[in-house]
């Protein structure tokens, strides 16, 4: 029924937990997963006077985002390999994560997400709300959450 299933991973315990479930579904659907991480863009830690706090440049940047996904994304390599599960992985910057697993979603053809249903814990969730539920409202294509 579904051939292509988008994975999302933020590297969380419970993302994990998702990843297992996501690599067993696609073996007993014969599909292929697509692994996704998506990480905030660089901004430079600056404050009202203009100076700068743990200052980083662009390239140490990208090299620290390239290496966490590497991390979290070879999960999702390593799950699927034992399971013989087709699998590509990518990862991406955005704001807006939920907006970026959507629009990989349709980019990729995938026909399914299967993720987490929460991240982030205690006051950041209410303040940025569930990522999970941005993603329910927005895709068009079916979302597995795992609890």
């Amino acid at each position: 029924m579904f051939r292509n299933i988008l994975v999302p991973t933020d590297g969380s315990p419970l993302s994990r937990r998702a990843i297992k479930q996501a690599v067993r579904f696609a073996k007993e659907q014969k599909a292929s997963v697509t692994g996704l991480y998506v990480a905030p863009p660089y901004k430079p830690g600056v404050i009202e006077d203009a100076s700068m706090l743990n200052f980083v440049t662009p390239r140490q940047y990208e090299e620290s985002v390239s290496a966490t996904a590497r991390k979290y994304l070879k999960v999702i390599e390593t799950a699927a390999a034992a399971a013989g599960v087709p699998c590509q992985t990518l990862h991406t910057l955005s704001d807006y994560p939920y907006d970026e697993i959507v629009r990989t979603a349709r980019r990729r053809k995938c026909d399914l997400i299967h993720m987490a249903s929460h991240g982030r814990r205690g006051i950041s969730r209410l303040l940025l709300g569930s990522q999970t539920a941005k993603v329910l409202a927005l895709s068009t294509i079916p979302v597995i959450v795992c609890r």
